[in-house]
């Protein structure tokens, strides 16, 4: 047998934390409404809504959803002038559901000419997402780019600079071909086209500054759809640059791969101190709700102790000492149950989101994994005793037995929650 290898130290087992981020902090606000982005700022959460936007209610509607599944921007397309003329009036709706979350606009093509003809649209959008590969071509891009950054200017509005390999200036990419066959040692195509991204980005925001856009209203993105090839970008967009940080593959996909993908690109990036605000592109499947990519999103984020949304559910997997899946059906009640509360809770219990319960299959692991959570509760097993002992904050507190286990459980969950953290709005209350 190898001699085992040293124990690490207190101090390498510290550095596993998520790097800080260092990049400058955009306002993207509506009314009294602020979500910072960089700088010192959590890491936010944004999602795109996929109805027409001339649908004014169902934009509404799908705006009022994602924000209140935890998206904090909520990006809309804005492609022809019924579009745009739709916008003040899904702001205004937003408005009279109590929702002020600030609304991207996302353009392409003609982009230039929607915020010159319609300023009520320009202004009841926050942020403005310009990509710099379909703006035109030659002294007409130019002149079209220009005209997006000087309404941004003249409305304080943020601007996303966002870089999509899918609609790369093709001009710069053939100039940076030429050059790389020009070289003693020309690059791999891959590695011109991460140069091509990078390039396109910065000289847009260098552009953008010339005209007068404030540069900590520059937000920075660079797409791609493959895992590797996104992180090996934004290693180097992150080392040339201090600007906020936009994350998320392209084209993330559907379903598992989808949800796969993005968490292991954007979980090395952040883990690295790089990303300001994610995206988490999934493909819908049939029938599934839009608010999924907000899911998956919150619990990357929460996943790497970067920020805390919901209260956390840990269940054992099952195995052949599990008699039924009543610990399945358990914890999946009880995940079900706090994350349709949190809406509500959030305001009625301060701290509630970092609740961890635990609902294990049988004594192997369910114990310690019971005491480690705030409120656990290990089910029987196949061979043990038909009782389920339930932990609170680390202490065996009672057990349960007979055919009512699991809504007895649930029960003593919502009293828990009551008892602790409803003493904390309180005790804010009487302070007042």
């Amino acid at each position: 047998m190898n001699a085992p290898e040293s124990i690490p130290t207190v101090e390498a087992i510290e550095a596993a934390a998520p790097a800080p981020r260092r990049s400058r902090q955009a306002r993207v606000a509506w009314g009294s409404h602020v979500v910072t982005v960089g700088g010192d700022a959590p890491v936010r959460v944004q999602s795109m809504t996929n109805t027409d936007t001339v649908d004014v209610i169902g934009t509404a509607i799908q705006c009022k959803e994602l924000a209140l599944a935890g998206s904090e921007l909520v990006r809309i397309t804005v492609n022809t002038p019924e579009a745009a003329e739709a916008v003040p009036h899904i702001r205004e709706q937003l408005d009279r559901m109590g929702i002020d979350v600030p609304l991207v606009g996302d353009f392409h093509y003609n982009g230039h000419r929607l915020l010159t003809d319609f300023p009520a649209m320009a202004q009841a959008l926050s942020k403005y997402r310009i990509n710099p590969g379909n703006v035109g071509k030659g002294d007409k891009r130019d002149r079209q780019f220009a005209q997006m950054v000087e309404a941004a200017v003249r409305y304080d509005k943020v601007v996303r600079i966002g870089v999509n390999w899918g609609s790369l200036d093709q001009e710069l990419l053939a100039q940076l071909m030429d050059d790389n066959a020009r070289r003693a040692v020309p690059l791999g195509v891959k590695q011109v086209m991460y140069q091509a991204l990078v390039q396109s980005a910065l000289e847009s925001a260098a552009v953008a500054r010339e005209i007068g856009l404030n540069p900590d209203n520059i937000i920075i993105s660079c797409k791609v759809s493959g895992v590797q090839d996104l992180i090996s970008v934004y290693r180097a967009l992150s080392r040339r640059c201090d600007y906020a940080l936009h994350l998320g593959l392209t084209e993330a996909g559907m379903g598992t791969k989808g949800t796969v993908a993005s968490a292991t690109a954007l979980a090395v990036l952040l883990q690295e101190g790089i990303g300001d605000t994610i995206r988490v592109s999934l493909t819908p499947q049939p029938g599934e709700a839009r608010t999924q990519e907000v899911v998956v999103a919150l619990e990357i984020l929460q996943s790497l102790g970067l920020r805390t949304f919901n209260p956390s559910v840990t269940a054992c997997p099952g195995c052949g000492r599990t008699t039924s899946t009543t610990f399945q059906e358990l914890a999946k009640q009880i995940d079900d149950f706090l994350r349709a509360q949190m809406p509500v809770w959030k305001a009625r219990y301060p701290g509630v989101e970092g609740l961890k319960v635990a609902v294990m299959g049988c004594i192997v692991n369910g114990p310690g994994e019971s005491k480690h959570a705030d409120i656990g509760i290990s089910l029987p097993g196949t061979g043990e005793a038909p009782a389920a002992p339930v932990f609170i904050d680390g202490e065996k507190a009672l057990t349960l037995r007979g055919e009512h286990i699991a809504a007895e459980f649930h029960k003593l969950v919502e009293s828990y929650i009551e008892r602790r953290f409803g003493a904390v709005t309180g005790a804010v209350t009487a302070a007042h």
